[in-house]
């Protein structure tokens, strides 16, 4: 495909969309296929010429989309929103045309610096102290774009635990790591999301899930308390994830209670999973409920919720950046840039290394 094939082929993709999104209400929501449907097909192997592009658009429709669960669907009420837009879809359209790889300010400088604008951008406007903004003068935090929030999850949980070990070898110097590593204790909520129990599998600590109350809020004193007795265990509590917005019924914890709990135990990371509800605090009149977020390390909230840019973009704020990438910095001579000490580089702020160009999408959403 040439770049004439590809302006009509991409005037009649954007039809295609379009045309889908117009018409969707007449398509079933979920599909009736059964596992192994799509096999039976396709092909057993790629094929070895070219296929032409009508063809491949035909297949599109007789074969992929009747085995199309449509998220988009005005009567899909399943999982969670999964939010779109045009200029959403116009910003990964350019950002997948311009195809750059945003590892490091070097990298790609556009790339890192506008994910940082829009970042603050979008925490003012949700509410978030200034220590989570990364241009505000003095401050040490900053915002970054994960995958998902699973992703927010484990990589606070990863610098929570690097925090944790790196006080408590320094409390007993001639302790094997892996002994210390088995006495770390996270806590969460049974309303939380399953990926913090995934997350503490991944880092190989333990986590203890407490009872909500009535109204399915996890409070500060359930944790206190929790976090008592295990500390009379031997155990170091080191990271509590609470939720703002809960999968299974849109219920708060108590912010304000746990951040004052927490007072007593300085050394524990307080994270506020955000994931559903925290794109709502841009209304004034929520606002509120956004109240405690002043004791809280870290923040996420996934705009391809309710704030209609698509997955994938799940924001994140750290209170103290240093704290989170010096868990995570693992710098080779290859990746170094003359910059490296004046610009953020995204690759010590996540997992990956390689990261796409995602700030344009919610950047286009934001001002479009």
């Amino acid at each position: 495909m040439d770049s004439t094939e590809f302006r009509k082929r991409g005037m009649e993709m954007v039809e295609y969309i379009c045309n889908y999104l117009e018409t969707l209400g007449e398509r079933r929501v979920t599909p009736s296929v059964e596992p192994g449907y799509l096999r039976h097909l396709l092909p057993t192997e790629a094929p070895q010429e070219p296929e032409d592009w009508d063809q491949i658009m035909s297949d599109v429709e007789d074969k992929i989309m009747p085995g199309v669960t449509h998220w988009q669907h005005p009567r899909f009420h399943a999982y969670f929103p999964a939010g779109n837009s045009f200029p959403s879809i116009l910003g990964d359209m350019l950002g997948d045309g311009i195809g750059c790889i945003g590892f490091s300010w070097a990298a790609s400088p556009a790339c890192t610096e506008l994910e940082t604008i829009v970042l603050d951008w979008l925490g003012k406007a949700i509410g978030l102290p200034d220590h989570f903004l990364a241009l505000k003068e003095g401050s040490t935090g900053g915002g970054v774009i994960q995958t998902s929030a699973s992703e927010c999850v484990l990589v606070t949980m990863l610098a929570a635990r690097a925090q944790a070990l790196k006080r408590l070898k320094a409390q007993h110097p001639f302790v094997e790591e892996g002994h210390l590593l088995s006495k770390l204790m996270a806590y969460c909520s049974k309303e939380a999301h399953s990926c913090v129990e995934k997350a503490a599998m991944i880092c190989f600590v333990k986590l203890r899930i407490l009872e909500p109350d009535e109204n399915a809020s996890l409070r500060g004193q359930t944790v206190g308390e929790a976090m008592e007795e295990d500390e009379l265990q031997g155990l170091v509590p080191f990271f509590v994830s609470t939720t703002l917005g809960t999968t299974g019924s849109c219920a708060f914890d108590n912010l304000t209670e746990i951040g004052n709990e927490l007072k007593k135990f300085p050394c524990v990371w307080l994270h506020v999973d955000a994931a559903y509800a925290g794109n709502s605090f841009i209304c004034p009149e929520l606002k509120p409920l956004l109240k405690g977020i002043e004791y809280a390390d870290s923040f996420n909230t996934n705009p391809n919720k309710w704030l209609l840019t698509n997955f994938d973009c799940s924001t994140l704020w750290v209170r103290d950046r240093i704290r989170l990438t010096s868990a995570l910095v693992v710098d080779p001579l290859y990746l170094k840039h003359g910059y490296s000490d004046a610009a953020i580089d995204y690759r010590h702020w996540g997992v990956p290394l390689s990261r796409r160009f995602r700030s344009l999408k919610l950047c286009a959403k934001l001002v479009a």
